[in-house]
């Protein structure tokens, strides 16, 4: 289904009652309304990056539901299109920490490919319907996903944002990780303590002391 160790990893789940129905719910919904992401695009998180590769998880929340907005990866965006203001605000904290230049670009592709598992914590949305999914069991599915890290020994950091990324915290119990939270990057929230936060530097201190390489965050 996903193509790589995801796949073992998440077998027995992909048999249970609650996912054969959310199967069943989003094929109905794709079927007679405009869901997005696209349907080959819902399990890109895992495509891109394999179990075995995580190094960094940042949790979303649903996927952006405007049009040609979402592609499966929390916050970003495809290629050629409007970067969303959090995204502005997630380029603006990494100019802050590293000096990096704004990209053009929302496509966060690169970071995927170097073990950020960009996680929404609901797959799916209807088009201009925010949270529409959130129901449907998606949440189930993702806290599974999140105990499936946890009890990984490589360490890892979580980049929990929000509070709706912050009620993850309980199930990330195991020591070799770490744990980061802030408020949302969303305009309404990015200065109650995301800008400033300096995540993305402690992230690659944590990793380098763990023996793991450092992201580059530069697109």
């Amino acid at each position: 289904m996903i193509g790589n160790d995801w796949d073992k990893a998440l077998e027995a789940e992909f048999e249970k009652d609650y996912f054969l129905k959310i199967r069943e719910f989003i094929d109905e919904e794709y079927r007679t309304k405009t869901i997005y992401p696209p349907y080959d695009e819902i399990f890109n998180a895992f495509k891109l990056t394999p179990l075995s590769n995580v190094k960094v998880v940042i949790l979303g929340q649903d996927p952006y539901h405007e049009k040609g907005q979402a592609h499966g990866l929390a916050f970003s965006t495809p290629e050629g299109h409007p970067i969303p203001r959090s995204l502005k605000n997630i380029f603006k904290e990494i100019n802050d920490e590293y000096g990096y230049p704004i990209p053009e670009s929302g496509c966060l592709e690169k970071w995927a490919c170097q073990g950020v598992f960009l996680l929404n914590t609901v797959l799916t949305v209807e088009e201009g319907n925010a949270n529409s999914h959130s129901k449907c069991g998606w949440q189930t599915f993702t806290d599974n996903v999140i105990e499936i890290l946890n009890n990984r020994s490589q360490p890892i950091v979580f980049l929990l944002w929000g509070k709706q990324a912050e009620k993850k915290r309980k199930l990330i119990t195991n020591p070799n990780h770490l744990v980061l939270i802030t408020s949302h990057p969303s305009p309404f929230s990015a200065r109650r303590g995301f800008l400033g936060s300096n995540h993305f530097k402690l992230a690659n201190e944590f990793l380098s002391q763990n023996g793991a390489g450092k992201i580059d965050w530069k697109l």
